[in-house]
């Protein structure tokens, strides 16, 4: 494979080669890891120049519908906006539906945007397992908004705040009584909260506005330079969009005047590192040829109570090392 041509072709912005080249990175097979690892190589010092957002909510809220208006009013204001949509695979058949580019169908014909759909897999929380180095691609590609839609299933988002730079929660404020069902986690992880489909009921929006924050104050806040706001938008109508990019303007702003804009991009490069280094450090132990021999019958003694988690844990990793 050509990757200095196939570099340059995505550098240039051309779809086919972006799309070529996160499949080769998304890839499990041995030979494309190496290749996809030297392709980021060479992207790697023309990555780093996006915003890089992550957006999650409860199934139902309106994600696609926002990511759709908002990304339609970054591109009418000249950005170009990648969003890599992560859909929940099947736990029974491994099937991803990837319905993403039909969800925003006004988007996905936009030529300054371009929208990524991949299945979670197997990784913890949800979020695809490639989807940083996807990332680094898409900016690499000259996209200088990067949104990572989470599942929305409510383990993915730790997980994807850890890889950007802000991290939105989008919450309905016609769902019954809002405080019951806010995870804290969630809430702590947050850079803004955002109500959709604001135009149901106003008097219900504002209420559950004030509600949130509240709540919010109760709350350690993750930075000293940000106070997290609580905005209402309806996306479906476009109002409030606007609002929402001016909100992250400011934000971006006050951390890179701190320098806590730089700090954080540099603690989570390196527990990218870590990450990466675990799963292949698995990967690697599983792949050995003693401990493939006897994991099988280990793992089937702890299931029927014959041995102890503890012991098994103990005799693979002797195997291991002989």
């Amino acid at each position: 494979m050509e990757l200095h041509t196939l570099a340059e072709n995505i550098r240039s912005g051309n779809i086919r080669a972006i799309g070529k080249g996160i499949t080769l990175i998304e890839s499990k097979k041995p030979e494309h890891a190496q290749w996809s690892a030297q392709l980021l190589e060479l992207l790697l010092p023309y990555s780093g120049n996006s915003l890089r957002i992550g957006i999650t909510g409860v199934p139902g809220v309106g994600k696609s519908t926002f990511i759709e208006a908002f990304g339609s009013y970054l591109t009418s204001q000249g950005h170009k906006v990648a969003v890599l949509a992560v859909d929940p695979s099947s736990q029974i058949t491994g099937g991803s539906i990837l319905g993403d580019k039909t969800r925003m169908e006004e988007l996905s014909r936009n030529p300054k945007a371009f929208i990524r759909p991949s299945p979670a897999g197997e990784t913890l929380g949800g979020v695809a397992r490639r989807t940083r180095e996807t990332m680094l691609l898409c900016e690499a590609a000259g996209y200088d908004v990067v949104i990572v839609e989470t599942v929305g299933v409510g383990q993915s988002e730790t997980t994807v705040a850890s890889m950007v730079d802000f991290f939105m929660l989008l919450q309905l404020a016609t769902a019954g009584d809002e405080l019951q069902g806010i995870k804290k986690g969630v809430m702590e992880l947050a850079d803004a909260i955002i109500i959709n489909k604001a135009d149901l009921d106003h008097q219900k929006t504002e209420l559950a506005r004030r509600q949130y924050q509240n709540a919010l104050h109760i709350l350690r806040p993750k930075s000293k330079q940000w106070t997290v706001p609580v905005l209402s938008v309806s996306a479906l109508q476009h109002q409030g969009v606007a609002e929402v990019w001016e909100m992250l303007s400011r934000f971006r702003a006050a951390m890179q005047a701190s320098g806590e804009f730089d700090d954080t991009r540099r603690r989570q490069a390196v527990d990218w590192m870590w990450a990466l280094l675990m799963d292949d450090l698995k990967t690697l132990f599983l792949e050995h040829p003693e401990v493939k021999g006897i994991f099988p019958q280990l793992q089937q003694a702890v299931s029927q109570g014959i041995t102890t988690p503890a012991a098994a844990s103990r005799r693979l990793l002797d195997v291991f090392r002989r």
